[in-house]
């Protein structure tokens, strides 16, 4: 996505008040304006938002819920799809883009640790999609009026909040993609082979798993850990599953009865987020330009 850093080449790194990584995340998202990715991504979040936020509140009448819980509620259904596959299309060539362009090499030619070039493109990449995601999401909360409780609003702030971790997750995990591989269209498959296994494919096993089980309950312990190995169930619990949007989805009712609590599903979406970002480190600190 990215070509050598303009800001790394034309300046001297030591003495420099800003770190490497930031100069670093700086470029990757000055690339992402220059490619049009921040604009697009931010019109697309936005007009899909809009149109979920004009035409999707009009059951609030039937269902007794107030029109920003149900924005909320759609907003998070569609985070689930929508926002690991752009995660995904931004990171998945950071690395392998860059090896395949021939500017590694020469970006690695100079005094930068590869953990900070790691850590830059995550940054960069994590802005423009909080960036684009609190605007295109903000345009729908304000949509759908000012006059709204303060629960509805802290739901769907905690919605966005969370929206963007999920994001996290998947530039992560696009990131370690692009370092275990040396082309990008293989990069681009591998990120397509990720959001089919974590956005459908595992919830499908786990229905089947659920309908093999013949009625037998399962155990809870084993339930709340195959809900916190896929990143986007706990996106689904943290989110749709909270108090006073739960209640208008299926998953409100497991949200309360399991020990996955929004903390410990907090720190199951951090923890999504920083082992694919080591391991990630680990590959690339022994992989050859």
């Amino acid at each position: 996505m990215t070509a050598l850093p303009d800001t790394i080449r034309d300046a001297p790194f030591r003495g420099r008040p800003m770190p490497v990584m930031l100069i670093l995340a700086a470029q990757e998202v000055r690339a992402g304006l220059r490619d049009r990715w921040v604009l697009a991504t931010t019109l697309l979040l936005a007009g899909l938002a809009l149109t979920l936020a004009l035409l999707g509140s009009a059951p609030t009448g039937t269902v007794g819920a107030n029109r920003l819980d149900v924005v909320t509620v759609s907003l998070a259904s569609l985070t689930i799809f929508l926002v690991p596959l752009i995660a995904l299309l931004l990171s998945h060539d950071a690395i392998a883009g860059e090896a395949e362009r021939g500017t590694l090499p020469l970006l690695l030619a100079y005094p930068v640790s590869r953990g900070s070039v790691i850590l830059g493109k995550f940054t960069g990449q994590l802005a423009i999609l909080a960036f684009a995601t609190v605007l295109g999401y903000g345009a729908a909360a304000l949509a759908v009026g000012w006059n709204l409780a303060a629960d509805a609003w802290r739901a769907f702030a905690a919605m966005v909040g969370a929206s963007i971790l999920l994001g996290a997750v998947f530039l992560a995990l696009g990131l370690l993609a692009s370092t275990l591989v040396r082309q990008r269209s293989t990069a681009g498959g591998v990120a397509i082979g990720l959001w089919l296994l974590f956005v459908l494919l595992y919830d499908m096993a786990f229905l089947g798993l659920l309908v093999a089980s013949g009625g037998h309950r399962l155990p809870p312990l084993l339930i709340d850990a195959l809900l916190a190995l896929n990143p986007t169930d706990a996106y689904r619990l943290l989110t749709i599953g909270m108090a006073g949007a739960g209640d208008l989805t299926g998953i409100g009712a497991l949200a309360g009865h399991t020990a996955l609590t929004p903390p410990v599903l907090v720190a199951v979406l951090l923890a999504w987020t920083a082992a694919p970002l080591a391991l990630a480190t680990f590959v690339f600190a022994r992989r050859e330009p």
